[in-house]
């Protein structure tokens, strides 16, 4: 392969990466109801605002879920995939673009969650005592993960000291790349 090719590939999908990360985290921020002052959130938002604000013109919030964001994580993963294929000088269906980038988006969030939840625990460690509400990294990922963690906790107590509801997550989240998402990306692959 052409190592020019080869580089804007790698770009793409940097500079795409990148892109798709910020929307995630925004998307996430409203799904968790963080208040957003936070330092990190405050990046976020303003490195996302410009194309969200025309987009939120039309379309709504419903609850806590930003329709918006999601659209254009879902269009940011397809005008990435389509510049790579094209690139490659492969041809995919439209409908094999659309289902590929969706495929993509869930293993994002799944990954990012993973993540997230294990940059969490380690810096529990480093800080322990509610070292979260010292650094604002560790606050943010805390507002972050709290929709998925929660509810484990309610259900798994912690035991003399120790969360288990990470541990859990991440193996749950894993078995469902497993048994879930992997076998859809085969489904998708045997069509093709």
């Amino acid at each position: 392969m052409n190592p020019i090719i080869n580089a804007l590939i790698f770009l793409i999908n940097a500079g795409f990466g990148l892109y798709i990360l910020l929307l995630v985290l925004r998307f996430l921020l409203v799904f968790s109801q963080d208040s957003m002052r936070s330092p990190p959130a405050l990046l976020v938002i303003k490195l996302t605002r410009i194309p969200l604000v025309y987009l939120y013109s039309f379309i709504p919030r419903v609850k806590n879920i930003d329709l918006a964001t999601l659209l254009l994580i879902f269009l940011s993963e397809f005008i990435k995939l389509l510049l790579t294929f094209w690139l490659y000088g492969q041809k995919l269906s439209l409908l094999g673009l659309i289902f590929l980038s969706v495929i993509n988006i869930i293993y994002f969030f799944i990954y990012f969650y993973i993540f997230s939840i294990i940059i969490q625990a380690i810096l529990s460690f480093i800080a322990p005592d509610d070292g979260y509400r010292q650094n604002p990294i560790s606050e943010f990922l805390h507002r972050l993960n709290r929709p998925l963690l929660n509810p484990i906790r309610n259900i798994v107590k912690p035991l003399n000291g120790f969360d288990f509801s990470p541990l859990i997550a991440v193996l749950t989240l894993q078995l469902l790349v497993i048994l879930a998402v992997d076998p859809l990306a085969l489904l998708f692959r045997s069509l093709m």
